[in-house]
């Protein structure tokens, strides 16, 4: 018995060492629903084939399927939970024997009500989503052995005594595989978080040398075509050209200035704040530009931290937040929601449209150097954004959907 329980155990851990060698570095767990799926059917059906004789004399057998059932219906919802159905009963149903029936029935009922904590597993913490799936696994296999009492004919202590048995493996099971599912998770974001560093580190810096080599002859040249818009010698004609030329250096001191705010933060700018001067002085100066695109700001404030910054950078980074969700809103209007409040010790801000939104490759995509969903846009103003909050040692979450909108949430 001791072989086959271990035997299980490999099966469970399968999907795991398969993600870790082939998918780690290209694939999100969370977010890739038919490797879920696919893993999680394979460890299925390898338990099912392999069941665990517990007692020859009461011939009793079972196996780990609902495992990787439980697991993947909390973190995938009904969208994995009602294929692995199909997958479990099928297979099982080509498998034959006792107990097909209530086989079909008991899952029936998981189906059902298993995914409908999907929603708020995901959204709470590494720590409790272990102790929830474990819960979870313990209430189901224990309403398991209570519900299959009427097929057995007698059912004395020697049955309860591998029900327990059976239920401690079960949960032991959960707890060890949600532990490394977690622990992959953590992982591969700490991974992510510490590239996204790296590179807007290294563009901070390229940004705040290139970005003061180049002001200078800007200004020099823009002083000296101003001296000479003035001069009597030359006639309108040119003093036409001299105005586009202004113009046009004027505009690229304006891409100077966005690369100069993803540098460093200066001395002389930083504030001790709960940043309500700053989002109601971003929230007045958008107003009008609000109006323009027929979209209304709906903003709130109600938040009592206070934090260190640059009160340049962060009004800088608002607006280019507040610019994305009205200019995603300009063809129908609408209302851009601006939420600052706080959890604990944290500053939350949300920023909310109901624009076109985006696919999950643009939102993947956000804050890359020069990656823009805009035709004319430059991705300087995400990258600048993403700078800003990284250096506060925040961390940017993005909810969006095409033709439903964007969420910005800001933790601080």
């Amino acid at each position: 018995m001791t072989e086959i329980l271990l035997i299980n155990f490999l099966f469970l851990l399968f999907p795991v060492v398969v993600y870790l060698i082939f998918f780690e570095n290209r694939v999100l767990l969370e977010k890739n629903q038919m490797l879920v799926f696919f893993l999680s059917s394979v460890s299925m059906v390898l338990c099912m084939t392999f069941p665990i004789r517990l007692d020859a004399d009461f011939g009793f057998m079972f196996d780990l399927r609902y495992v990787p059932y439980i697991i993947s219906s909390l973190f995938g919802g009904y969208i994995i939970a009602f294929p692995l159905y199909l997958v479990l009963n099928i297979y099982r149903f080509f498998l034959g024997g006792d107990g097909m029936l209530f086989s079909f029935y008991f899952s029936t009922a998981m189906v059902i009500f298993i995914p409908l904590w999907s929603g708020r597993f995901m959204k709470l913490g590494a720590r409790k989503r272990i102790v929830s799936a474990v819960v979870l696994t313990f209430v189901t296999m224990l309403l398991f052995f209570t519900t299959i009492i009427p097929f057995y004919p007698s059912v004395g202590e020697e049955y309860w005594k591998m029900a327990v048995s059976v239920l401690i493996i079960h949960v032991v099971a959960t707890f060890i595989i949600m532990i490394l599912i977690e622990k992959i998770i953590v992982n591969v974001k700490t991974r992510e978080r510490l590239f996204q560093s790296d590179r807007l580190h290294l563009m901070s810096e390229l940004s705040a040398s290139v970005s003061h080599e180049i002001r200078n002859p800007l200004t020099v040249t823009s002083g000296f075509l101003q001296l000479l818009h003035t001069s009597k010698n030359i006639d309108e004609k040119e003093k036409g050209y001299i105005d586009l030329s202004i113009k046009e250096l004027n505009r690229a001191e304006n891409i100077v200035s966005d690369f100069l705010s993803i540098a460093k933060p200066q001395a002389k700018n930083m504030v001790h704040s709960n940043l309500k001067y700053e989002t109601e002085y971003v929230n007045n100066i958008m107003v009008a530009y609000a109006n323009m695109h027929q979209v209304t700001l709906d903003f709130q404030f109600n938040n009592k931290v206070y934090k260190k910054f640059d009160q340049n950078q962060i009004q800088q980074c608002l607006i280019n937040l507040y610019k994305n969700g009205i200019e995603s809103m300009k063809e129908s209007g609408g209302i851009l929601s601006i939420h600052v409040s706080n959890q604990n010790d944290k500053i939350i801000i949300v920023i909310k449209d109901s624009g076109i939104g985006m696919t999950e490759q643009e939102v993947a995509r956000m804050g890359d150097p020069y990656y823009s969903t805009k035709k004319e846009g430059t991705g300087l103003g995400m990258l600048m954004v993403y700078s800003t909050i990284n250096k506060l040692g925040g961390k940017i979450d993005i909810d969006s959907k095409k033709r439903v909108g964007t969420t910005f949430r800001i933790t601080l």
